[in-house]
């Protein structure tokens, strides 16, 4: 595994617990999917900076992958790679609903458990979810 995507997956689960906020960008006042990619990142020690030109439901997210293209990640669009810790992950809510999220452990280890860290709008804060990530993958982008 990555030093990189487990130093991000390490920034990620420090955020757990901060409140959510629709186009949040500060741990301090909340974060949205967007501002955790952007948070983590900077914990990460990793410079992104992301468009706050969204809602919660949007028919074009061009500006997203343009900003997600800028981080120094690998973008892959084969979803069926299996999940390793650091992978930040578009997914398809529904839609025009779009969630990024951080795989935090991959279950590639014997020891591990597979979970994903996300900041969740109808929990209001960042959390920790068990499992794999319920929704249809996107695209992703993976630290080599």
């Amino acid at each position: 595994m990555s030093g990189n995507g487990e130093a991000l997956a390490a920034a990620a689960a420090q955020l757990i617990g901060t409140p959510f906020r629709l186009h949040g960008r500060d741990p301090v006042t909340g974060l949205d999917c967007v501002g955790l990619i952007e948070a983590a990142m900077q914990g990460a020690g990793y410079a992104l900076e992301t468009p706050l030109s969204y809602r919660l439901r949007n028919a074009s997210i061009a500006p997203l992958l343009n900003a997600l293209g800028e981080a120094p990640a690998r973008r892959t669009d084969e979803p069926r790679i299996p999940d390793r810790t650091g992978d930040i992950v578009l997914c398809a809510l529904g839609s025009g609903q779009h969630h990024l999220l951080i795989i935090e452990h991959s279950g590639l280890r014997p020891s591990s458990q597979v979970s994903f860290i996300h900041a969740h709008a109808g929990l209001r804060r960042v959390v920790r979810t068990p499992g794999t990530p319920p929704w249809p993958a996107l695209a992703r982008w993976r630290f080599d």
